[in-house]
């Protein structure tokens, strides 16, 4: 039998503030609403670098709290099809279109995604969307 790589993990809390709602979805999440958001971003590596890190947390930060910064803090995060849509594109208010159901599961997947992308060694993001609920998205 072979033995697993050995691995070692960090993991950086970033928090943020975003609006959604739930299209096709019976509760009160069916309106428009704000949270006070975390993602908790964990990096994974086989060995440490030069400096015995996986990753500098500061790196973890410039790059996931940049991206996070850019397209979701004090947004709406809304499906592309929402009705709404046209109506805060016209007043002007800052959203970030997505082409599913704007829940925790695909905001999560939303901010892997976004960090993966800069090459990051990301592994899992679990959002919290309130201090009693999360969602966790990992490709594995």
């Amino acid at each position: 039998m072979k033995a697993k790589p050995t691995m070692f993990r960090v993991t950086r809390e970033i928090d943020f503030c975003y609006g959604h709602r739930l299209l096709n979805y019976e509760g009160k999440c069916r309106h428009l609403h704000g949270h006070n958001g975390r993602a908790v971003i964990s990096i994974e590596g086989p060995e440490l670098d030069n400096r015995g890190m996986v990753l500098d947390f500061a790196d973890i930060k410039q790059a996931v709290s940049t991206w996070i910064d850019d397209n979701l803090d004090h947004r709406m995060i809304l499906n592309r099809a929402d009705p709404v849509v046209p109506i805060l594109e016209k007043m002007g208010e800052p959203l970030y279109l997505i082409d599913q159901n704007p829940t925790a599961e695909n905001i999560a997947k939303l901010i892997y995604d976004g960090t993966h992308s800069q090459g990051v060694p990301i592994v899992e993001v679990r959002l919290w969307e309130t201090p009693r609920c999360f969602a966790t998205y990992s490709p594995k």
